[in-house]
């Protein structure tokens, strides 16, 4: 082995580190200053479509001939002595195959000379085909096909039903909204209905007839979703071709950005600038393209946590949250249960074709002793389970016609009274608030904010109570 490979293996001579570094779920490849491959894992070699024998001790480029010393971030860094992070490339592995990856190479440096470098990376092969495919949809979508347009869902105000007074309040603002085009901050947990609203706003507006384009901040790698938002030009990194971004796609529109707080802090900065100054400039571009787009962003995370934690820009917050539309989570609106099951019941007596008139009260009860922590969508997913149920002769759904009899089981009532003859009042109530704090945290992640607020008491106080209790965290 030559000297890079004895100061490695000298470095790394635990057998553990050693099968870390070849069964690990991220590619590792290490070079000397010759080129030369001394450390090569299994997982670069499922990725890159070799054995490791045919790349250990070989010239970097007899592998990768399509690859250069512009091209290539392991040459880059044995050059120049400066690491890389989180660099994306798109290349042609061994078999001819194009790959993308996320990686991050430094120098490996003794008696402060460059004697090699090392790369991790993780394989974003289907992730990018993925973007691709969503960025060439959003074109297609876009054009007008001999005058027929593709259908696609869209949502209106009358669509979100309920009569609770936070409800309505929320809808109100939105009605406003419509006719606006300031930027408008929806907050909300998962499933209370954030995309019904922001797709109303648009449907409703000034902007209805244009583009409108939904991007989960959450789905896609900070890397590629810089490429998705504002497009890319050839060159822009490794592989990287003349494509438009949404942005571009939603010109004259609405773009949508869900869950913005999951968007690094870097990007968010980027977007502030477009925000404010009202042009992109592509991924590896030096045009500025003036773009008119209305933004809604929504987050399942109360803002004022997310800036606190660190997560949302304090400026990006005040540059969005222009028009705020705050969506009651269902445990909130427990007015609306019943109406909701009946117009949901409805709904799936027409889709599955079935004659139910009629939901049982001990169901209706237990609905509304229910925390529902996956609000509306939850609620729905349940009925529709018990509608599969049913027969076509069935004129009510019954507990029996759910699918969760633990569910049904676990009302406020039997969950205080279990135990009643048994327990002295302090006793109750002490088991009571632990079983909620639990339940709070498992059902938020263990994220104390978030359960604090689930809870509707203050963050210093669950935290007090967990001490109290002695309740363990995830």
């Amino acid at each position: 082995m030559n000297k890079l490979g004895d100061v490695m293996m000298n470095s790394l001579d635990s057998i553990l580190l050693q099968k870390i570094l070849q069964y690990g779920n991220v590619g590792i490849h290490v070079i000397d200053n010759s080129r030369k491959t001394i450390i090569y894992n299994s997982t670069m070699a499922q990725l890159e479509g070799l054995e490791i024998e045919q790349v250990i001790g070989k010239d970097l480029f007899e592998i990768f001939p399509s690859l250069n010393e512009e091209t290539s971030t392991l040459i880059k860094v044995l050059k120049t002595g400066e690491s890389i992070f989180n660099s994306t490339q798109t290349y042609l592995n061994f078999r001819g195959h194009s790959i993308t990856t996320i990686s991050s190479t430094i120098p490996l440096i003794e008696n402060k000379k460059i004697i090699g470098a090392a790369e991790i990376a993780h394989d974003l092969t289907n992730t990018k085909i993925l973007s691709d495919q969503l960025l060439e949809l959003q074109n297609e979508l876009k054009k007008d096909n001999k005058g027929i347009k593709p259908t696609i869902k869209k949502y209106s105000l009358h669509n979100i039903i309920g009569q609770n007074e936070k409800l309505i309040a929320a809808k109100k603002i939105a009605q406003k909204a419509c006719q606006s085009p300031s930027s408008v901050l929806i907050f909300g947990e998962t499933g209370t209905g954030k995309e019904m609203f922001a797709q109303s706003i648009h449907y409703n507006g000034n902007r209805k007839d244009k583009t409108f384009i939904a991007q989960n901040c959450a789905a896609i790698p900070d890397t590629l979703l810089e490429g998705i938002l504002f497009g890319t030009e050839k060159g822009g990194f490794t592989g990287a071709i003349e494509r438009e971004g949404i942005f571009e796609q939603a010109n004259g529109g609405t773009l949508l950005l869900d869950e913005i707080n999951s968007m690094s802090l870097t990007l968010q900065a980027k977007l502030l600038r477009v925000l404010q100054e009202g042009y992109i400039r592509r991924v590896g571009g030096i045009r500025d393209i003036p773009i008119d787009v209305r933004i809604i962003a929504t987050t399942n995370e109360n803002p004022m946590d997310s800036i606190e934690k660190g997560t949302l820009r304090k400026d990006l917050y005040y540059r969005l949250n222009v028009i705020n539309i705050n969506i009651p989570p269902l445990r909130e609106r427990l007015d609306d249960i019943e109406l909701l099951t009946y117009y949901f019941v409805a709904k799936y007596n027409k889709i599955l074709n079935k004659n139910i008139s009629k939901v049982s009260s001990d169901v209706i009860r237990d609905f509304k002793n229910y925390n529902w922590p996956g609000n509306v969508r939850e609620l729905e997913n349940f009925i529709e389970g018990a509608m599969n149920m049913v027969s076509l002769n069935d004129k009510a759904l019954n507990k029996e016609d759910f699918l969760s009899s633990n569910f049904l089981s676990n009302s406020r009532d039997k969950f205080i009274f279990n135990n009643f003859d048994s327990q002295t009042l302090p006793e109750m109530i002490g088991n009571i608030e632990q079983r909620m704090i639990n339940e709070a945290l498992k059902i938020n992640n263990y994220n104390i904010s978030n359960a604090a607020s689930f809870l509707g008491i203050k963050r210093q106080t669950l935290q007090a109570k967990i001490k109290k209790y002695k309740l363990m965290q995830k």
